[in-house]
């Protein structure tokens, strides 16, 4: 049997990127995943807007396959306000997805924060930077730096007082880039959270439990995906990051149980997970391999990261093939879901370690070129053994 290839591909960030569309094809790359940033969440993306960004992608010799993300609006997550028109703008929005031959589509319902980190330039021991999530910091942030009503109570007496102590020990220079570091905003998008427009948003979620939200995430998926099924497109819903709660918000993307009851929630086969090794990987009960076994059949996407845990509920980004995440294992799944499938899948290595002349050059936070590329590197290089190891050679 053949064994199909991953298609290799990196985030861009559309014209503003400071990772240029040609140095993502010199590291080697197929395609892009990319998206409409400068459209307001919520809005139709035009077929225009779309087939003038593919125009952009193709001119430099790469494709746009994969849609990441197409945000999904936070009355729909709150089932508020003006919920239905949102539902019925990502509905024209994806049929003008598949009109231009993008074939999946990737959304995350994480409630007003997307992805959550404390640093965005820990300094690991070879020199590396990377991104950390420490519990300490993040109470830190939500009891003193925005002070979020009822914080205390979603922390032990013992992290409360070591948050306290923490505080009153930082200058005001290491609170203000906490809280920026916290409140950076969704990613490709210049727009920072303000404390006072982060505590307003939380607010809208007070009556809102996990069951609610899990109730508010089937419904949509009710709607959508048969719209998805019709037009040929793919959804593939990106775990929570970090796959638990925060800010006294639920996360219903977190587990294998999570995962299992979205697919059960509609068995249309455009209803699947965008599998990302890094989120789940958090979660030392999450078994990233099982995981792939279970959902094999729904996987549209995959984000291949590696993250180190600790003890302490504290993660960082690891190299590719460094942290918690059987990497090699994962990889060799996926090349005996994609000969079963007889297709390939998208891959993006995601997120990557500063290194290099990263450390003096600007980038979005965990896109860094030369740390991208290595880790790309690093997975071709898996896959190309492990393919090798398969036939015989």
């Amino acid at each position: 049997m053949a064994v199909a290839r991953m298609e290799q591909t990196m985030r861009w960030f559309g014209p503003r990127d400071t990772v240029p569309l040609a140095a993502i094809r010199e590291a080697g790359c197929s395609g892009v995943v990319t998206a409409l940033h400068d459209v307001p969440v919520g809005e139709v993306w035009s077929l225009d807007h779309i087939e003038g960004r593919k125009r952009i992608v193709e001119a430099a010799g790469l494709t746009w396959s994969v849609v990441e993300s197409l945000p999904v609006h936070e009355d729909i997550k709150s089932r508020s306000n003006d919920w239905r028109r949102w539902i019925d703008n990502y509905k024209d929005s994806l049929r003008n997805l598949a009109e231009s031959g993008v074939g999946v589509v990737t959304y995350n319902f994480m409630p007003v924060l997307d992805w959550v980190r404390t640093d965005v330039g820990f300094l690991l021991p070879d020199g590396r930077k990377t991104l950390r999530f420490e519990r300490l910091a993040f109470a830190v942030f939500d009891q003193f730096i925005i002070q979020r009503p009822g914080a205390p109570d979603d922390y032990d007496d013992q992290l409360v007082a070591a948050a306290e102590a923490r505080f009153r020990a930082m200058s005001g220079r290491q609170r203000d880039t906490l809280a920026r570091t916290v409140m950076l905003g969704l990613p490709g998008s210049d727009d920072a959270f303000t404390p006072d427009g982060l505590l307003s948003q939380i607010a809208a979620y007070r009556d809102i439990g996990p069951s609610d939200l899990s109730a508010n995430l089937f419904e949509f998926i009710a709607e959508v995906a048969p719209v998805a099924a019709d037009c040929g497109v793919k959804l593939a819903i990106h775990p929570d990051d970090p796959p638990f709660p925060v800010l006294g918000l639920p996360r219903v993307v977190s587990t294998q149980a999570d995962a299992r009851a979205i697919l059960a929630a509609s068995a249309i086969d455009a209803n699947g997970l965008c599998f990302c090794t890094g989120s789940y990987g958090a979660r030392p009960d999450n078994p990233l391999r099982d995981m792939l076994e279970e959902f094999q059949d729904r996987v549209h996407f995959l984000h291949l990261r590696n993250t180190k845990r600790d003890d302490a509920g504290n993660f960082h980004e690891a190299g590719h093939l460094e942290g918690d995440a059987p990497m090699s294992g994962i990889v060799a799944d996926v090349l005996k879901i994609m000969a079963r499938r007889e297709q390939s899948l998208p891959m993006r290595p995601d997120h990557g370690l500063q290194m290099m002349d990263d450390h003096s050059k600007p980038h979005y936070p965990g896109y860094s070129a030369i740390g991208r590329m290595r880790g790309l590197a690093e997975l071709r290089g898996l896959e190309e053994a492990l393919v090798n190891l398969t036939n015989g050679r």
